[in-house]
């Protein structure tokens, strides 16, 4: 009798340890098909059984980055009681195919069960507004920025931008101030109402031989003859060497630009008052070096080398001067250095170091 006991126990003990809850999605992925970007939020409910032989008890849901859990169920679900997690998505902002995933954290095993929302997001139809966000008057330009980006020494280059005329009447668009380096049109130079078309701006490198790097211009604009007062087309190019003809013996034999350091920090200064750097180099290449172009910004100023061609095994340097002004705290400033090295042809050097205000004591 004592044993029929014992094992009676037993048994009740060993079924009260292997009791589970068990979280039972029928549906673990949803498929919203094509949604326009402009539907507005997208909610699909995930319903769920406790399967298992104790209570369940969701304990967080985490959607990835895209899409939320609206809600899901947070009170204790009973074995065979039936819960849910809602998942909404919202479609603005993407475009193309997505999938988001929802992450359910619970006392069931596994811990994490992983729900998948997907589908593809078909953009909306942009306004003019949007398409053409420049304002020249009765026209609209795509950008006040027309970027020309990497123009090789001796390259021309074109660039196009839409335009359209959201007046009325028509609208003739001209130029003005012009840089010799740069040609400007407009096709067609007159508009019709409601018409389209584009600016074509053509770079030519040859005719701006003395710039290096990142260039920029700004060029005013006429409409049906009158000036635009402020509004300026910002024009901007960089300006490299061309390295793409030289043979494998030629770059084997080429100049090497070798910074001592490519920072210098000039410590502490007043406010008003000016630091004296020089960056060191080293030609450790076959042939001669030449420093084609020194660049400051703002707030200091960098000289050429006194000499620009620097013969192999030689050292040059490049002297600066930082102003203070107004400026305190933390100092970070760039100089950019153009050589005919093929693999530093565009080099960063840095001045650093700290602008005390007046009374501020030394570290």
């Amino acid at each position: 009798m004592k044993r029929s006991i014992l094992l009676f126990v037993l048994l009740v003990i060993f079924a009260g340890i292997q009791a589970q809850p068990r979280l039972n999605f029928p549906v673990l992925r949803h498929d919203y098909g094509v949604l326009k970007e402009e539907a507005g939020k997208q909610e699909v409910v995930f319903n769920f059984t406790n399967t298992g032989d104790s209570v369940l008890v969701i304990t967080r849901v985490q959607p990835s980055c895209g899409c939320t859990a609206s809600d899901y169920t947070k009170s204790p679900i009973p074995p065979g009681g039936k819960g849910f997690v809602t998942a909404v998505f919202e479609p603005r902002g993407f475009n193309g195919r997505f999938a988001k995933s929802i992450s359910v954290y619970s006392n069931a095993k596994p811990a994490v069960t992983v729900l998948i929302i997907e589908g593809q997001v078909a953009p909306r139809e942009k306004t003019t507004e949007e398409l053409y966000t420049f304002v020249v008057g009765p026209v609209r330009f795509e950008s006040n920025h027309l970027a020309f980006t990497s123009i090789k020494k001796g390259e021309k280059k074109i660039r196009v931008m839409p335009i359209i005329n959201t007046s009325k009447e028509p609208a003739t668009i001209e130029f003005d101030g012009v840089p010799a380096h740069l040609a400007m049109k407009a096709t067609p130079a007159t508009l019709k109402p409601g018409e389209k078309g584009l600016i074509e701006g053509t770079y030519d490198s040859r005719l701006n031989e003395s710039s290096w790097g990142n260039v920029n211009d700004l060029i005013r604009m006429k409409v049906n003859g009158k000036a635009m007062e402020n509004i300026y087309l910002y024009v901007s190019a960089n300006l490299v060497e061309d390295f793409t003809s030289l043979s494998s013996q030629q770059l084997a034999d080429a100049p090497v630009f070798k910074l001592a350091s490519n920072t210098v920090d000039f410590g502490q200064i007043k406010q008003n008052e000016s630091a004296d750097v020089e960056f060191v180099f080293t030609n450790e290449g076959k042939s001669d070096l030449i420093i084609r172009h020194v660049k400051a910004g703002c707030g200091c100023t960098a000289l050429m080398p006194t000499e620009n061609v620097i013969r192999p095994g030689a050292k040059g340097s490049i002297k600066a001067k930082f102003n203070s002004g107004g400026y305190k705290g933390s100092i970070y400033k760039n100089i950019f250095v153009y050589t005919n090295d093929p693999k530093s042809s565009e080099v960063m050097l840095m001045i650093k170091g700290e602008v005390l205000v007046e009374g501020a004591a030394a570290k």
